[in-house]
């Protein structure tokens, strides 16, 4: 019996309606993206984990899908492995040699001969990998834009997947706030542009780390942002929990959730002021927050910018700004897009003092929005196709061979149904399954006159034309 085919959970496929809505975000982000003087970047799928660990926090590290090597590893990791135990007793965990005898395994050294290589976790810290590799032929600030698949080993649910795409765009080597405000109206542009209402939700990590510092938890900062950030997951009560087992206690607990009851202030910003008044690098948050919002004052935003001291974003690397995107209408509410700046990540590389900001678009997020909310334009269809020629017989399918050749010269998208039989009827199925709007019936007469019967499959009605005509309609539509 067959085995019945599968896909990876987590994983998709996508027809060719799919993919033709897909590439409509896809050329609506990149138009925005292309017209903020952003220039277009691919990296590998995968990446060394040396380049990847470390980068996104422990809970991160948990998510990346790993590579096991290929060769004869398992061989060499024994034999390495035989000859560390000789020396010295460590951690072990127990794994079968090729001769199926349990070995004791060294767990600190096993990962390097299993997997040297990851799946990129995200664009963003690929992006710093290759800025520290090609610094000598970057002019900076360098904006690069990059469209494609990030992969996390998260549990799979509606609008989460292990597979899936990110659209981002990064300036780096400018630590100027006014990136920052372009970056938040390229958001408002796109999502203007798609019809999709959102909230644009702002902070800054150098308030967060003063509210850590504020109440003597400077190093469980990770700690607090990681916990904040599944506030809308978990609400205040889960909130409370996970700072408590992970070393906070009950009145430092109650201090940030205090602390992010200002969500619901209007004088948020005054709030925060007044808190930090003692505090530098909080002071230095509600400045940076206060400039970017009078740059937006002056970009004319559609969409509406709100502070929000509950966001933190939980990736590790962000050290100012952060910036998430919700679309507030139809069922699915989750973030669609964030982003923020990192300071040091270039640093990790052996790159010091190079700050950068982004942002990124959730393509499968947007897709799910807009798919719910109908707002995918009607003219998007699973073909590209203008017309099918259709035909009785061996002569009039060579006539319709050259006929469709004409015009696809002229650079009209068009299709010859590839069997013959006499039966137009199954010939316009094909057409109308496809949403082909148009069909040409080739028969003895239209090849003794010239004159093509010509159907509008949409409308219902046809015309004759010559096939000049037929070119210069079709190139109007």
């Amino acid at each position: 019996m067959a085995q019945k085919p599968t896909l990876p959970q987590g994983t998709r496929d996508f027809s060719p309606a799919q993919v033709q809505r897909r590439k409509f975000i896809l050329n609506t982000i990149e138009s925005v993206f292309k017209k903020y003087g952003f220039m277009p970047l691919e990296t590998p799928a995968m990446e060394n984990l040396s380049t990847l660990t470390g980068k996104y926090g422990d809970e991160g590290d948990q998510l990346l899908f790993k590579i096991l090597n290929s060769g004869d590893y398992f061989k060499k990791l024994i034999e390495y492995n035989n000859k560390a135990l000789a020396h010295e007793e460590l951690d072990k965990t127990y794994l079968p040699s090729l001769d199926g005898k349990v070995n004791n395994l060294n767990a600190k050294i096993a990962l390097p001969f299993l997997c040297e290589k990851g799946l990129r976790y995200d664009l963003t810290v690929p992006f710093a990998r290759y800025v520290v590799m090609n610094r000598n032929d970057i002019a900076f600030p360098f904006k690069r834009y990059q469209m494609q698949p990030v992969w996390r080993a998260d549990r799979p649910q509606n609008g989460r997947y292990r597979e899936f795409w990110q659209c981002d765009a990064d300036v780096i080597g400018s630590e100027s706030l006014i990136s920052e405000a372009e970056l938040i109206k390229i958001y408002d542009e796109v999502f203007t542009y798609l019809n999709i209402p959102v909230l644009i939700r702002i902070n800054n990590r150098k308030i967060l780390s003063a509210l850590a510092d504020l109440i003597g938890a400077s190093a469980h900062f990770n700690t607090i942002t990681v916990a904040i950030d599944k506030l809308d997951k978990i609400g205040e009560s889960g909130v409370s929990t996970e700072l408590q087992n992970n070393g906070l206690d009950e009145n430092q607990t109650r201090q940030i959730l205090t602390f992010l009851a200002l969500a619901k202030s209007d004088q948020a910003l005054i709030e925060l002021e007044q808190l930090f008044v003692d505090s530098k690098e909080g002071l230095q948050g509600c400045d940076e927050l206060k400039k970017v919002f009078e740059y937006l004052g002056i970009l004319h935003l559609n969409n509406p910018v709100k502070l929000d001291v509950t966001l933190a974003r939980g990736l590790s690397y962000y050290t100012g700004a952060i910036v998430e995107v919700q679309a507030y209408e139809g069922e699915f509410k989750s973030s669609i897009g964030g982003g923020g700046r990192y300071d040091n990540l270039t640093g990790i590389f052996g790159l010091p003092n190079v700050s950068g900001v982004g942002i990124s678009f959730g393509l499968d997020r947007i897709y799910l929005v807009m798919e719910g909310l109908k707002l995918f334009p009607d003219n998007i269809k699973a073909s590209d196709t203008k017309i099918l020629f259709c035909y009785f017989d061996e002569p009039s399918q060579v006539y319709a061979l050259n006929a469709v050749a004409l015009l696809r010269k002229a650079g009209i998208p068009a299709e010859i149904y590839p069997e013959i039989t006499k039966k137009i009827g199954k010939q316009l199925d094909y057409a109308n399954k496809l949403s082909i709007p148009f069909a040409c019936i080739i028969g003895s007469n239209e090849m003794q006159t010239g004159k093509l019967v010509v159907k509008n499959l949409t409308k219902g009605t046809q015309d004759e034309m010559s096939l000049e005509t037929l070119i210069s309609f079709l190139n109007e539509k």
